[in-house]
């Protein structure tokens, strides 16, 4: 029982931690996303008939969606966990009778909710554009919480070996961007020459992408399968190695 109350009380801490500055946290992302959609889905997207046999603004969404997803996991848990180590309250956490995986598990929570609420904002938006059934609901779900799972262990191993609060916005900037842009965010792996298209299939974020706009709109560059398998595989082994790190007390405890 108390393992129980220690856990629901990391969880809202977790939850009020990103609500208390929903102007930082909630608010960029829901604006930017209009902005996307104004000027590549308006816009650029006039002069793109269709992709797939959709306007290019319904197939520029769940793109969008799953971009924010990533970054907004991502920052949520590694920001958290780095400012605990920084002001040393993560020692606290570590004397609790709570369990590396209910600690973990408390922590990631926190971050999925803050993607659920950016996506929701986000997919509100698209709203004031465009309009379109969600053709597979247990797939956008699937797809969203593995995926902001996975990244909100990102989040954590990467605010466990950072020394300064800027190598957080390093991995953001010089890896995880790059990888969501060439992921598809923004196009189908149709519209990439073919001598570069292998890069498209060794990039993770190409399937989470891909899966997510399964879930949306009912089509894939690549077997639906073959997305949530790999998005699977992804999140266990990003949850075990976070898990793994934590029971070791890598750089937890001076």
């Amino acid at each position: 029982m108390k393992s129980l109350v220690g856990f629901r009380t990391l969880v809202w801490r977790e939850i009020y931690r990103f609500v208390s500055v929903f102007t930082q946290t909630i608010f960029p992302p829901v604006v930017s996303s209009f902005l996307y959609i104004f000027i590549f889905g308006l816009s650029l997207g006039e002069r793109i008939e269709t992709v797939h046999g959709f306007p290019y603004l319904v197939f520029l969404i769940p793109g969008l969606v799953m971009m924010y997803v990533i970054e907004g996991s991502y920052s949520n848990t590694s920001s958290s966990l780095f400012i605990s180590r920084w002001a040393n309250n993560i020692e606290e956490l570590l004397v609790t009778p709570l369990s590396y995986f209910e600690m973990v598990l408390a922590v990631l929570i926190g971050g999925l909710v803050r993607s659920l609420v950016t996506a929701t904002g986000v997919f509100l938006v698209s709203l004031f554009f465009v309009r379109f059934p969600i053709a597979h609901p247990l797939a956008v779900v699937y797809f969203v919480v593995l995926v902001s799972l996975s990244f909100s262990s990102v989040g954590m191993i990467v605010a466990l070996f950072a020394e300064e609060f800027e190598h957080l916005s390093i991995c953001t900037t010089f890896v995880i961007t790059p990888l969501i842009f060439f992921g598809g965010v923004f196009h189908s792996i149709e519209m990439v020459p073919s001598a570069i298209k292998w890069l498209t299939v060794f990039n993770p974020m190409f399937y989470m992408i891909n899966g997510l706009r399964y879930g949306m709109l009912g089509i894939a560059d690549t077997p639906v399968f073959l997305s949530g398998a790999i998005v699977f595989v992804i999140f266990i082994a990003l949850f075990s190695l976070t898990v793994y790190l934590f029971r070791i007390g890598f750089k937890l405890r001076k």
